[in-house]
């Protein structure tokens, strides 16, 4: 393979799909963290397309988050629960960003520590 071989491209999204995606990725920031992404999925689950995975990814997520959140304030009869509350929301506030941002280019993110329910 020479450097002149043109790689194959992956799919872009359709505008309205980004849009939905990336709603589902930012839905913390706007104020329905659990419920955008539950209402996508369940809307576009028998779809074709990109949207319900999406969806599908950031309720695991925000599933996730709900455990990691709980453990750290039953960590905080230790005294170490106090540290994991900010860790968890910067992890939260960093990951979304990134994968609203990888959306908007097309590409799936796979959140990192993320339990995957469905």
């Amino acid at each position: 393979m020479n450097e002149f071989t043109v790689q194959p491209q992956s799919p872009r999204y359709s505008s309205d799909e980004k849009l939905l995606i990336i709603a589902c990725h930012l839905s913390g920031f706007i104020g329905v963290p659990f419920i955008l992404p539950l209402i996508v999925y369940l809307v576009k689950k028998e779809e074709p397309g990109p949207v319900a995975a999406h969806a599908k990814e950031t309720l695991n997520f925000h599933i996730s988050l709900i455990i990691y959140f709980a453990i750290a304030a039953v960590l905080l009869v230790v005294g170490i629960g106090f540290l994991l509350f900010p860790l968890i929301g910067l992890a939260w506030f960093i990951l979304s960003i990134v994968a609203a941002l990888k959306a908007s280019d097309s590409i799936f993110y796979r959140y990192p520590a993320c339990i995957r329910f469905f």
